[in-house]
């Protein structure tokens, strides 16, 4: 089910219902009841495998929790009769059975993850490179698997590391990764951050729900009015690669720039809106991105909960590894103190921003994506002391003017890197982008060749202010907070309006297509 499909507002209309009608203590089985026949909708059979994680995660992470608590009943029990050496011996011997399960685990559900999403890509790489002639195989990739896997596997591991209690409830658990509103596209949650208010069983309260309504309206507005609009000339853009040049390459870089923001927070606004609305409380996943002054600051306010699981459970682990503790003295012993601190930190990087690409997708382009991005990030790493000194040289760039400066290069960096999400091939991207240099590729131009009629581009004008305008007005305080505030009858009209909006010139009706959520695809 499509959160912008008819059948989507009925299932969650009903669901809605039946929770605040049920006891409090039969409410969070019922959203877990909800959520498996969400899933089922989107497919039978990808119930087995998100099953299969809930049920091996949740037992691995009860057998490391128990071993925690077994160790340190043991150690409190003999304190007096046991040597510094004895319980150190101890604690490792322990610690080795559980990073025995975690390894089994991971490997597991790793292993699910890789067969499904990324076997065909293995196979044409192989037959690329050895002239073989493998088959491929038919597989459909589970909704939302990269999301539930990552989210089941930053739960072990902070049971791992003691950090939350292992959950003794398997359906609990269960709820915790096929929660439906965030199945789809994310955030990627922590329980420690969920399990409190998704366990709850929350009575109704007015005010949060209608502010979670809010939310869901303002996601449909940005994906229904702004997003599947400029959808319509993307798809054709990236659907003829020979054809659109030049022009065309750089005007839908800019489109689908801005489509994926629509696209993505529209979603993760229906997410937490929906959770809300339940009394669910969920990590916010934005932070005005576009308003970043750097690459760097850009991936602190884009896809939050996906940047910082990588950095807990893959760059941290990786960075302070015995094995990357021996690279480092290698370095220093070689290169020099200097060197040797940096190195291992940017190999470090480089694997996070490696399987950051391949997350995203079976393909080279988003693995050169997210090389691309690791690049940038070491160089502007390197010339971070330059940067001081050209701003003490220089005082002006201290400006507002300057910062806006910023912002746009920024803004353009990551539109020139948004085209590798576009085309099926690294050849293709390449050769488009080239053709925006090209001289002979702007000649027959034409605005109406990408579908868009003038009511369609001022829609996505008047759309895209709108989105700027309430950008600019949360800086300091959310528009959500300032709103109710006001008296009901101007918050009444303001979402009355939003409404009307997305019904009047929302993207549907004969013959269209509800289309899926990019993300969903990752």
């Amino acid at each position: 089910m499509v959160f912008t499909s008819y059948e989507f507002l009925g299932f969650l209309a009903v669901l809605l219902l039946l929770y605040y009608l049920a006891p409090k203590k039969l409410r969070p089985p019922l959203l877990l009841v909800g959520s498996l026949v969400f899933y089922f909708f989107a497919g039978a059979k990808f119930l087995i495998y998100i099953s299969v994680t809930a049920v091996t995660v949740w037992a691995a992470g009860l057998v490391i929790g128990k071993n925690l608590e077994a160790q340190s009943e043991y150690i409190k029990a003999h304190k007096a009769e046991l040597s510094q050496e004895e319980k150190k011996a101890f604690r490792d011997r322990e610690k080795r059975k559980r990073k025995l399960w975690l390894a089994l685990c991971l490997l597991l559900n790793l292993g699910i993850l890789a067969a499904v999403k990324y076997t065909n890509f293995a196979i044409a790489n192989i037959n690329g490179l050895f002239g073989t002639k493998l088959g491929f195989i038919t597989v459909a990739v589970p909704l939302g698997i990269s999301y539930y896997t990552f989210m089941a596997i930053g739960y072990l591991v902070d049971v791992f590391r003691g950090t939350v209690k292992a959950e003794k409830s398997l359906w609990r658990f269960a709820l915790f990764v096929s929660f439906f509103p965030h199945v789809i596209q994310g955030p990627i949650s922590r329980y420690g951050d969920m399990s409190d208010s998704l366990f709850a069983g929350n009575g109704f309260d007015r005010d949060r729900f209608f502010r979670g309504l809010e939310r869901v309206l303002w996601g449909f507005f940005k994906k229904l009015v702004i997003a599947d609009r400029i959808f319509i000339a993307v798809g054709r853009i990236i659907g003829d690669s020979g054809k659109f040049q030049g022009p065309y390459i750089l005007i839908g870089m800019l489109l689908y720039t801005v489509e994926l923001y629509a696209d993505f927070t529209g979603g993760i606004d229906i997410t937490i809106g929906v959770a809300q609305m339940f009394g669910v409380e969920v990590k916010e996943n934005f932070m005005r991105p576009y308003f970043s002054t750097s690459l760097k600051e850009y991936w602190r306010r884009w896809h939050i909960t996906m940047c910082s699981w990588f950095r807990d459970y893959l760059f941290y682990p990786v960075s302070t590894s015995r094995s990357m503790g021996r690279f480092t003295k290698f370095t220093k012993k070689h290169f020099g103190q200097k060197a040797g601190k940096r190195i291992p930190v940017y190999v470090s990087s480089f694997i996070v921003w490696f399987s950051t690409g391949l997350w995203h997708g079976a393909s080279w382009n988003f693995i050169v994506w997210g090389l691309l991005n690791w690049a940038i990030l070491m160089v502007s790493e390197e010339l971070e002391p330059l940067y001081g000194g050209f701003h003490k040289r220089l005082p002006g760039t201290n400006g507002s003017g300057y910062r806006v400066f910023m912002i746009l290069r920024t803004f353009l960096l990551i539109t020139v890197m948004n085209l590798f999400d576009c085309y099926a091939t690294l050849g293709e991207t390449i050769g488009s982008l080239a053709s925006i240099f090209r001289a002979s590729a702007w000649t027959g131009f034409s605005a109406a060749a990408l579908g868009l009629s003038v009511s369609d581009w001022a829609v996505i004008a008047v759309g895209c202010a709108v989105m700027l305008a309430v950008s600019l007005l949360s800086v300091k305080k959310g528009v959500r907070e300032r709103l109710a505030e006001k008296p009901y009858a101007l918050r009444f009209a303001v979402f009355a309006l939003l409404f009307a909006a997305t019904v009047v010139v929302g993207v549907y009706g004969v013959g269209y297509d509800s289309s899926q959520f990019i993300y969903t695809r990752f």
